[in-house]
């Protein structure tokens, strides 16, 4: 299945971040030898959080809502978003600039499947909401082939631009991750404040296809759905999970620029539809841009599996400084490798094996970490980060 906005809302009692803060801690979540502690339940199908350069933790809901942690809701865009299936608001990242110009921007899918990337700003009167009649459409990627595979992360790194995740469009594949010519099993780079005229966004000259043979918004591709990804704080490297289709999860590590990440033709580090290549072999020698780490559905959890991509803390002093964390949605389980890790190093620590359906994880301005048990509607902080 690896459909990770599918999972039912399991349920749970809201808990308001005051009783949260005040209460003993929590020593771990469910089934979790990982020391947590609640943060905020309560929410429904989150799928993502994120800051805006202060205090304040951002809560992205598939329904449509952006709720600040701690009470209130900051966008409500619900009636502009399909959540058949994969859809649904998918992704949210702030200006870096957000705090002298109030803009943001949101990834989601309308009706006709279509992804849509759009500017907003926040109201001139109340910083805890944002302005209902300002949207600016920035980016439009056709996507009806069917509702699954869209994607959703965006983020802007040190260099200023957007970058902007998106899946291969599910349904038949049709080798349109590996094609240039169009937006779909891709990570995009661009510049979205307004350029002028007619046109909604500008290509960084520094992409790699700008001059050459294929769209210039495109920054590396052969994707199948890179449903959550990451900028290194410290070394601005670009991490990202990508869903495989039945048998190997991956984490990729940039840099990423111009490079090809293999699907369809591999899946994982193995051969899936390579021409006289048998399927499921180990690809070595011919292969380019392999993953960093894969693993297979067995240490994750039968069609459930759906890799989940997280962060590097960089949190000086903490246990976890220098880890990159990332876990799976079908077996709750949570793993961390070093940030600077090699081929021949010693394998990824299971650090965790909950109950969570773990839909994605979260940073902090501060660089703490979390994750985001979707099914429960819980944010956990991850004592160790």
């Amino acid at each position: 299945m690896k459909n990770p906005l599918s999972v039912p809302f399991r349920g749970v009692f809201a808990v308001s971040i005051l009783i949260a803060a005040l209460a003993a801690p929590i020593p771990a979540a469910a089934g979790s030898s990982l020391p947590m502690t609640l943060l905020q339940g309560g929410y429904n199908q989150p799928l993502y959080m994120t800051h805006a350069g202060d205090t304040r933790l951002f809560v992205v809901e598939k329904g449509g809502l952006v709720k600040i942690v701690g009470g209130g809701t900051f966008l409500d865009v619900s009636s502009q978003v399909s959540t058949q299936n994969e859809r649904g608001l998918l992704g949210l990242a702030f200006d870096p600039n957000y705090a002298s110009n109030g803009l943001f921007y949101i990834h989601y899918t309308r009706a006709d499947g279509d992804v849509i990337i759009a500017e907003r700003k926040v109201s001139a009167s109340d910083p805890n909401v944002a302005n209902p009649s300002y949207q600016r459409r920035v980016m439009r990627i056709e996507h009806s082939s069917a509702p699954n595979h869209n994607g959703g992360w965006i983020g802007f790194n040190d260099d200023g631009y957007l970058y902007i995740a998106v899946g291969d469009g599910g349904g038949p594949v049709g080798k349109r991750a590996q094609s240039k010519k169009n937006l779909l099993g891709k990570i995009l780079r661009i510049n979205p404040h307004d350029p002028g005229g007619a046109a909604e966004y500008s290509n960084p000259a520094t992409n790699p296809f700008v001059g050459k043979a294929g769209r210039d918004a495109i920054w590396a591709y052969g994707f199948r759905n890179p449903w959550r990804c990451s900028n290194d704080r410290l070394t601005h490297v670009m991490w990202c999970g990508d869903v495989g289709q039945g048998a190997w999860e991956e984490i990729d590590r940039g840099p990423m620029k111009g490079k090809f990440f293999g699907w369809e033709l591999l899946e994982g580090k193995h051969y899936y539809n390579y021409p006289n290549r048998t399927r499921g072999q180990l690809c070595t020698s011919k292969c380019k841009s392999l993953p960093i780490i894969e693993y297979a559905h067995e240490a994750g959890s039968d069609d459930n599996s759906a890799v989940v991509g997280g962060y590097v803390s960089r949190r000086v002093g903490a246990p976890m400084n220098g880890r990159y964390i990332y876990g799976d949605l079908g077996s709750g389980r949570i793993w961390t490798i070093p940030a600077d890790w090699q081929p021949g190093d010693p394998g990824p620590v299971e650090e965790a094996n909950t109950d969570m359906s773990i839909y994605s994880f979260a940073e902090g301005n501060d660089g703490k970490l979390y994750v985001i048990d979707g099914g429960a509607g819980e944010i956990w902080s991850i004592n160790a980060s």
